[in-house]
């Protein structure tokens, strides 16, 4: 953290830094395919999100430990027309997720990590667990085409398992943007706690980006590869993750 920053600032910073150890803790949340991070130079890491996006400190500090490195997350627009949020997420490493941002992080040789599925896979019900919803995301592969960068695939398994979901959660959602509505879980865990679940993350190899010049057809069949890696990786980490 940058001692010129100020004061309050630092504050914000150190505190979410706290709390996400605390929450990878009480989670036991594990980091596999560490080889595979990069320790400097830009990349992009794509996976899965949990309900809520809960699990998202404790993945960012798992990354931070394992390469000395403050990821740069591109959280979901909606989230940016809330006064308080929009103040304090750039403060913990997300920025919009607009190409522009990210392009601009990738360009400062940052690790950008991006949840393709966005607000749709941290809103909801049941029957959606581990379920990608990429069907019309090429945001991202076109950001790692025009940057060049590698993507590294990641999933995280138990992440939609911290907490339950009543039969009231089919009537809730919400509004992020016009137009969009998406499910809001009612959320249960111990009393205020989520439930003590094992988080464990899984990183697969990069995937050399296609060129930025590449059609639409090319770019759709990059992003069901990377699909592919993530699913592949959720079934590893559901293996290695017992209840």
């Amino acid at each position: 953290m940058d001692a010129t920053l100020p004061p309050l600032r630092r504050a914000v910073f150190r505190l979410a830094e706290w709390g996400a150890a605390l929450s990878a803790s009480y989670h036991r949340a594990r980091l596999m395919g560490v080889e595979h991070l990069p320790k400097q130079g830009a990349a992009l890491l794509v996976g899965n999100h949990g309900v809520w996006g809960y699990e998202t400190p404790a993945f960012f500090h798992l990354l931070h430990a394992a390469t000395g490195r403050h990821a740069q997350g591109l959280a979901e627009r909606g989230f940016f027309r809330i006064p308080v949020v929009r103040t304090v997420l750039p403060w913990l490493g997300g920025v919009e997720g607009t190409r522009e941002n990210g392009l601009a992080a990738l360009r400062q040789g940052q690790l950008v990590v991006c949840y393709p599925g966005g607000a749709h896979e941290t809103f909801k019900l049941p029957r959606a667990r581990y379920r990608l919803r990429w069907d019309r995301a090429l945001g991202f592969v076109r950001l790692a085409a025009r940057a060049g960068v590698p993507v590294i695939p990641f999933a995280g398994f138990g992440v939609d398992d911290t907490f339950w979901w009543p039969p009231a959660a089919e009537r809730l959602r919400v509004r992020l943007a016009p137009g969009e509505k998406y499910r809001v879980p009612l959320l249960l865990g111990l009393g205020p706690l989520p439930r003590p679940v094992r988080l464990t993350f899984a990183v697969g190899a990069p995937h050399a980006p296609p060129p930025e010049n590449a059609p639409e057809p090319r770019l759709r069949a990059f992003r069901e590869r990377l699909a592919t890696s993530v699913r592949l990786l959720l079934a590893a980490a559901a293996i290695e993750s017992p209840p």
